[in-house]
């Protein structure tokens, strides 16, 4: 059983990068009751992780989306927007959906059911559409093997997004990306700081003994989705992208609890096992996500001390790593029902 933090894990904290997310996680660390972070499993697990490539990843957006950049920025942010709970919660059942010659299930099926939807002449990335779009519209675009769960609050976040669109960038997420600074922060004027105040779907946001805790989980993976996809070819040019943390879901605790870096207390870990939804901001729940990004924000830097200068990663090439090897692991990841991953 875990007991109160020790005093070698409260004073070891990440070298400032440039991040609220980050910045914001001390009050959770230093206070937690149900997660505990194991240094000495970071550095253990630097020692081989750091002889990896840790490339920044390619990503093609599928099916032949992204030939053309503002298609490809309106694809990427408007999949982001409803990027979360493709398991049932009640049945466990994963959605999935049979397209172009392929099985696809999570969030690839969402994918595929919007490429479907846009070959069936369905306008799925304009903001007149999705501000006006119903339940049976959204029943019809992500007809799978189940419905897909909470399919009700997809049809409110994309109205609201929708009319955001509508009512200061004529329609289009690639007009609010070129309406920001080439940064995540930037006074106000950054793209994560435009995305959390302008959409409040990507306000991520927990309150923490009085403290506000910043996640901005699906506000950072859009903006890493587009730039992945985009920068090479210099459709997306981002000033500051090692001020993103990892992408607090489901499958980086997992990563790292089966590595040993994070551990649960008992209670917890039977709650996980037992598939029982972990209500949304509770201290578990609030735990869980703070200590995987703390986690990851340590091996990056444990595995940076390994690499010469010329090799230095970011951590979203950490949660890159952890993401690929485990998000089809049969060990069960925490149920937490919520808009936010």
């Amino acid at each position: 059983m875990l007991n109160k933090l020790s005093k070698q894990t409260r004073l070891r904290w990440p070298q400032p990068i440039g991040s609220p997310v980050l910045d914001s996680l001390k009050p959770v660390i230093e206070n937690s009751h149900h997660v505990q972070t194991d240094l000495t499993r970071i550095v253990e697990h630097a020692g081989w992780m750091a002889y990896e490539e840790l490339p920044i990843p390619d990503f093609h957006l599928p099916f032949g989306i992204g030939r053309d950049v503002d298609e490809a920025i309106d694809f990427g942010m408007v999949s982001t927007c409803i990027n979360f709970a493709f398991t049932d919660f009640s049945t466990h059942e994963i959605f999935q959906v049979e397209f172009a010659g392929g099985h696809w299930s999570d969030s690839d099926a969402m994918f595929a059911c919007i490429k479907r939807a846009l070959d069936e002449g369905i306008p799925f990335l304009e903001g007149k559409y999705l501000s006006e779009i119903t339940l049976p519209d959204l029943r019809q675009v992500f007809r799978g093997n189940i419905e897909m769960p909470m399919l009700r609050e997809r049809v409110e976040i994309l109205r609201s997004v929708g009319e955001t669109l509508v009512k200061h960038y004529d329609g289009h997420f690639y007009n609010f990306i070129r309406s920001a600074s080439p940064r995540l922060y930037d006074q106000g004027n950054g793209l994560i700081d435009k995305l959390v105040k302008e959409f409040p779907r990507f306000s991520d946001l927990s309150r923490f003994n009085g403290h506000e805790i910043k996640f901005y989980k699906l506000a950072q993976l859009g903006i890493w989705v587009i730039y992945r996809a985009l920068h090479r070819a210099g459709g997306m040019h981002l000033e500051d992208p090692q001020k993103m943390t990892a992408f607090a879901d489901y499958i980086v605790p997992v990563a790292l609890r089966v590595m040993g870096i994070l551990q649960y207390r008992p209670a917890l870990e039977k709650a996980i096992k037992s598939f029982e939804i972990i209500p949304r901001d509770s201290p578990q729940e609030m735990e869980i996500r703070a200590h995987s990004l703390y986690a990851t924000a340590l091996l990056c830097e444990e595995v940076n001390k390994l690499r010469p200068a010329e090799k230095q990663v970011i951590i979203p090439q950490i949660d890159a790593r952890l993401w690929t090897h485990y998000h089809t692991t049969h060990w069960p990841h925490h149920l937490t029902r919520t808009i936010m991953y």
